[in-house]
């Protein structure tokens, strides 16, 4: 099989992992930056090109796009789609993902479990924003942050009514949520690969931090899930129609929480804390789904996509 893989960089560990696994399982694939690629959108098709070049001819396309191109690299995807082409993250379950705030609107609205979180816009609600939320600690999110960037805790109410009028101030968009404390820093990483949990991680926050993304410093190991906590990640990960996903859990008194969903994983940390090849393991499924159909029936035109010039 033909595989397409969206990357900005083939030397990221995630796109090369990716890559191996694909030539290992005998399919060609081909390492396309979303950026370069260019669209002709018509009433008699769609059309792709790549550096002067027709793209057409692929089963399936893997996209790994990073937050700060996802509308454009979204939009290419959605041609891709629209080409008849599978893939296992459909570019409407990315942007889902994408937008926090959104996303766990879906997800609660499916009675997953989350912190309790609040929004709101004007600076004249703040006080009753707050009192929604209730007493601090408080965590505030920027709702496209990522790695842990765009995080905050504050641990005073006239703390918390600082930060929001200085994001406000600077026209950001973020939520609001309660503080876990009994998680003590610590959170799940689940690999969701179609109906399953492939692989899991536990995460640490290091000494004098709460967030506990690798790239903030935090310590993983090789996590056994329990089959309530698997049974929730894979959950939202349907819920937002997203076939692989990094499902980041947080245990608490009340049950397995819902941190945030990510659809675009990376593969460096959990594959060296488990030893799982979940690279294969995605190639298999993206495989598997573009030869029975898959989501390729759902995103499939009626009309023939136009390849030529």
């Amino acid at each position: 099989m033909k595989f397409a893989i969206l990357s900005r960089n083939t030397r990221l560990y995630s796109t090369r992992r990716l890559v191996e696994a694909a030539r290992r399982r005998g399919h060609s694939v081909r390492v396309l930056d979303p950026l370069r690629c260019y669209m002709r959108i018509g009433k008699d098709g769609f059309a792709l090109h790549y550096k002067g070049q027709s793209l057409a001819g692929f089963g399936a396309v893997i996209p790994r796009i990073g937050a700060s191109i996802n509308r454009y690299g979204n939009a290419v995807l959605h041609q891709f789609e629209l080409m008849g082409c599978h893939t296992p993250n459909p570019s409407s379950a990315i942007a889902a993902a994408r937008d926090k705030l959104r996303c766990h609107q879906l997800l609660a609205a499916q009675g997953i479990d989350m912190p309790v979180t609040v929004f709101g816009d004007n600076p004249d609600d703040t006080d009753d924003l707050l009192a929604m939320l209730g007493p601090p600690p408080h965590v505030i999110k920027l709702t496209e942050g990522s790695q842990g960037r765009g995080v905050m805790l504050t641990e005073k109410p006239s703390a918390s009514r600082g930060v929001v009028d200085a994001l406000r101030g600077l026209y950001a968009t973020f939520l609001l949520q309660e503080f876990i404390a009994e998680a003590g820093g610590a959170d799940i990483r689940c690999l969701v690969v179609g109906d399953r949990v492939v692989a899991a991680m536990r995460r640490q926050a290091p000494d004098g931090d709460f967030r506990a993304n690798l790239h903030r410093g935090g310590v993983a190991e090789a996590f056994d899930l329990d089959p309530e906590a698997a049974e929730v990640a894979v959950r939202a990960a349907r819920v937002l129609g997203l076939g692989v996903a990094g499902v980041d859990l947080i245990l608490s008194a009340r049950g397995p929480l819902v941190l945030e969903v990510n659809a675009s994983p990376g593969l460096e940390g959990i594959e060296r804390s488990t030893g799982v090849d979940v690279a294969g393991l995605i190639v298999e499924f993206v495989a598997a789904g573009a030869a029975g159909g898959g989501m390729k029936s759902r995103t499939r035109v009626r009309r023939r996509a136009r390849t030529k010039d």
